[in-house]
């Protein structure tokens, strides 16, 4: 087991030190952690979070870590986990990376879960907290790149409730300095918890996927500590008997090399993007390419005029989940090319209020989206790294407009400036908190590496 895959990544997870993480990999990951934590807590006011929080209630007898949202609420340190990872991924606002997948989310609820569940005098420090946090991410990358599939636009399971599933219990492995061999066990854990399909897309279902993977990869974590055993061989591909690899219909492991000068942590060759609205991240490229041609049309007819549209052509991947011609929810809303794309011609932007079921329902956003005609170009493939959206206007008058983007702003290709994180930040944790606790977190974020308690986030 020593010199396997599943080996090198036990051995990497227990032997990473803070002095791996370069200056790069420190920023980056501080704000995915800002990022996360309001997205957190603006989505502590959705009703899929209201009924995870009620449900958690029912079994909160070790009430030891704190809930996004709500002062003075208490769970025990799994359901808290669970209950704050589902407020993350309950508008699809929390950040995404390539291959696809949730990273934050998946571990940093478990990680502020377990840093209040440890007893005073052993509790983490930042420095120790954002070290867990970038392992927790990196196992999270690492497996993705097994898989010729995970790169593209998932069919079949969600990948947070998969590699999330691992990447959390590597971070809560850390934290909580597991040896190698528990580390080991911790992974083979984990992979029996993880897995969620692709169907409850755009429901009430798919946050919870997030709340589950963080959750189960804390309860692995924990089983490992307290002597459960594992396959030693999980993420290795062995003939016959499907590990880890049973997730994926193409699967190359290879070991993961010891941190070091030599080990280069993905965060650093590759940012991570955030979302500017609470919609999948697909949305996005569709929502700016709509916003330029909208720009073109104003300046065309003087003002926006839907009357004056024939037809909207959008050019975009194949994707079923993601392709829904008249959502009647605001999670279908948030999964759908055709509404975000008519939201954004008609408001001129897309926001928290876009998903509202009055907005949804507007008979001119009905009317528009039956216009609504969709191509998939072979050149748009279903990845996050190389597709593009494109949304036409046909007039009456026999004019076409076309607006395209290839990169959108917030995307790891054109991340979001300091100033437009803070602004995201701040919008969200308004919601729920008052000023001076909202600049307290993000001098706390940014000083992780001096905090010596990080329960305190």
């Amino acid at each position: 087991p020593d010199e396997s895959v599943t080996g090198s990544f036990a051995s990497f997870i227990h032997g990473a030190r803070p002095e791996h993480l370069s200056q790069t990999v420190r920023q980056r990951s501080k704000r995915m952690i800002l990022d996360s934590i309001g997205v957190g807590l603006v989505g502590s006011t959705t009703r899929v979070f209201d009924i995870a929080l009620r449900y958690c209630r029912l079994y909160s007898s070790v009430a030891v870590s704190s809930v996004y949202g709500k002062p003075g609420v208490k769970l025990s340190p799994t359901l808290a986990a669970f209950t704050n990872g589902v407020a993350t991924h309950s508008m699809d606002f929390d950040d995404t990376w390539h291959p696809a997948t949730h990273p934050s989310g998946a571990v940093l609820p478990a990680l502020l879960a377990a840093s209040q569940m440890l007893p005073p005098n052993t509790k983490p420090n930042g420095l120790e907290f954002l070290l867990a946090f970038n392992v927790g991410l990196e196992v999270q990358g690492r497996l993705m790149h097994f898989s010729t599939e995970a790169h593209d636009i998932p069919k079949r399971f969600h990948p947070p409730s998969v590699v999330g599933t691992l990447g959390s219990a590597a971070a809560t492995a850390k934290l909580l300095s597991l040896s190698s061999a528990q580390c080991c066990h911790a992974l083979g854990i984990a992979a029996s918890l993880a897995g969620a399909p692709m169907a409850n897309a755009a429901t009430q279902a798919k946050p919870l996927h997030v709340g589950n993977a963080t959750r189960l990869g804390l309860e692995a974590a924990l089983l490992a500590a307290r002597g459960m055993e594992a396959n030693p061989l999980i993420l290795d591909d062995i003939p016959g008997c499907s590990g880890f690899s049973a997730f994926y219909s193409v699967y190359h492991p290879k070991p993961l090399s010891a941190p070091g000068e030599h080990h280069q942590f993905l965060l650093e060759k590759q940012d991570i993007a955030f979302k500017r609205f609470p919609a999948h991240l697909g949305m996005h490229w569709v929502v700016d390419a709509a916003l330029s041609v909208r720009n073109l049309f104003v300046n065309y007819a003087g003002s926006f005029s839907p009357s004056l549209i024939r037809t909207i052509v959008l050019k975009i991947p194949v994707s079923k989940y993601i392709n829904r011609p008249f959502p009647s929810s605001e999670h279908q809303a948030r999964h759908s090319f055709q509404f975000n794309a008519c939201a954004a011609l008609l408001d001129g932007e897309v926001g928290l209020g876009s998903f509202s079921e009055s907005s949804i329902q507007r008979q001119e956003l009905r009317e528009l989206l039956g216009k609504v005609v969709v191509e998939h170009p072979e050149d748009n493939v279903a990845n996050f790294d190389k597709m593009y959206g494109e949304v036409a206007l046909l007039l009456h008058s026999g004019d076409m407009l076309t607006g395209k983007c290839d990169t959108f702003y917030g995307h790891w290709r054109k991340p979001l400036s300091k100033e437009s994180l803070l602004k995201k930040f701040r919008s969200n944790a308004s919601h729920v908190l008052p000023e001076e606790k909202i600049e307290a977190i993000i001098t706390l974020v940014d000083n992780l590496e001096n905090l010596s308690d990080s329960s305190q986030l």
